[in-house]
């Protein structure tokens, strides 16, 4: 075997890998097992390919709120340096696997039919509702899921000093995450000059036409393998030109899992 792509939990990762090195085969895995480890290269193939050339037998693959935001962010920021973001993401039943989506589908049902809403799998109940829970809570008031965007997002754009706090939310959508960024730059940025940067990058389509009702959500997202990104405007906020809001939505069983881990393998072949 020269590639091996591992889509298990964490603890099978961590128990395969060291005879998968032995063997000479590349590991591509698709948990937080090694994604933090510093000799392991954690790679969005849009953003940091030749990273992936620096693996030594295991490659890790991002986590899928990460990946969505990554794709869009990193080049704006190559373009004129992102210097703090916050994201508040609102993420799809899938993020939590085929149990959770049936878990929303019965939980939905049931209601419509006036009949309790039984919890068997998520933090809480999600057919008309919403959560800002999603893994476990950290020391410093942040679930995990959080502060893997954090962690990653600096390892993989290599940027140890960028500013990032978010807020995960899990919502009654079956599938395809989206998020919402508000992004300060070191240099002033308008939107027209962030419009011109996403057309052409990779792994992005652009979808920013409000009048027409033209911006991503979901439903469009799903089965997709670039990210939708629009509903971009100036912040307001600020009494310069070097902040930008950004709404994004992108399938994280695509990107933001199977087909990011399928792009590195397809890298190596290259």
């Amino acid at each position: 075997m020269d590639i091996a792509l591992f889509a298990a939990g964490g603890s099978t990762s961590e128990k395969f890998a060291p005879a998968c090195v032995k063997a000479g085969c590349v590991m591509i895995d698709n948990s937080s097992a090694f994604r933090m480890d510093e000799n392991v290269p954690l790679v969005i193939p849009e953003i940091n390919p030749e990273d992936a050339f620096k693996h030594k037998g295991i490659i890790a693959n991002p986590n899928c709120t990460t990946a969505i935001m990554a794709v869009v962010v990193y080049p704006l920021h190559k373009a004129k340096k992102v210097k703090r973001l916050v994201a508040s993401t609102y993420q799809a039943a899938s993020g939590g696997g085929a149990p959770a989506m049936q878990e929303l589908i019965d939980q939905t049902a049931a209601v419509l039919k006036g009949e309790k809403a039984e919890v068997k799998v998520m933090a809480q109940q999600i057919a008309f509702n919403i959560f800002p829970h999603i893994d476990v809570f950290k020391e410093n008031g942040y679930t995990k899921e959080e502060m893997k965007m954090v962690n990653e997002t600096r390892k993989i754009m290599h940027a140890p000093e960028m500013n990032i706090t978010c807020t995960c939310v899990r919502i009654p959508v079956l599938r395809a995450h989206s998020e919402s960024l508000n992004l300060e730059f070191e240099e002033e940025i308008t939107p027209e000059e962030a419009r011109a940067i996403l057309a052409t990058a990779p792994g992005v389509q652009l979808c920013d036409d409000p009048e027409n009702k033209i911006y991503p959500m979901p439903i469009d997202a799903t089965g997709k393998y670039d990210v939708l990104a629009g509903r971009i405007r100036q912040d307001i906020s600020r009494n310069d030109k070097k902040g930008l809001d950004i709404f994004v939505s992108g399938d994280q069983l695509l990107k933001g899992a199977a087909l990011n881990a399928v792009q590195i393998a397809e890298l190596l072949v290259k």
